[in-house]
């Protein structure tokens, strides 16, 4: 039986994250999901900004439909990142899933009130790091509607 819906697009998801090991596994459980997804990984706040505007080798970059954003990055930190995101009229409707180990009040508070979308603090425990990352994208890629470009 043919299915009468229409094909879904490709998500494309940017990942800020500056610990490579973590990348490399958010990148690989996003693989493993049921969305199909385009990740690009950039290690730093800075880098992510540039992407983000479409800057320097960034020009030719797709717009994201999520962000999943480390606060613990060199250069510029996430929560700066968060800021600018959302003070930016052609950014601040992307979506942003902060994805960071810190469990700290403050900073779930503070990602908050600069009006991140999520906070998910990173399970130390491998499976559960995986699952954690594949609930985000069941959530966030197969039912929330995200804003196009």
């Amino acid at each position: 039986m043919r299915s009468t819906q229409t094909p879904v697009r490709p998500a494309e998801v940017l990942l800020v994250e500056d610990n490579p090991g973590d990348a490399r596994l958010t990148q690989e459980a996003l693989k493993e999901g049921k969305v199909l997804n385009r990740v690009s990984v950039v290690p730093d706040g800075i880098e992510a900004m540039a992407f983000l505007r479409r800057q320097g080798p960034y020009a030719d970059v797709p717009r994201p439909n999520l962000i999943l954003l480390d606060l613990n990055l060199p250069k510029k930190d996430g929560r700066e990142v968060l800021a600018e995101i959302k003070a930016d009229p052609d950014l601040k409707r992307i979506p942003v899933v902060i994805l960071t180990t810190s469990q700290a009040e403050e900073d779930i508070a503070r990602t908050y009130d600069l009006h991140a979308n999520c906070y998910v603090t990173k399970p130390v425990d491998l499976d559960k790091f995986l699952e954690v990352v594949r609930s985000i994208e069941d959530f966030w890629l197969a039912f929330v509607q995200l804003p196009r470009e």
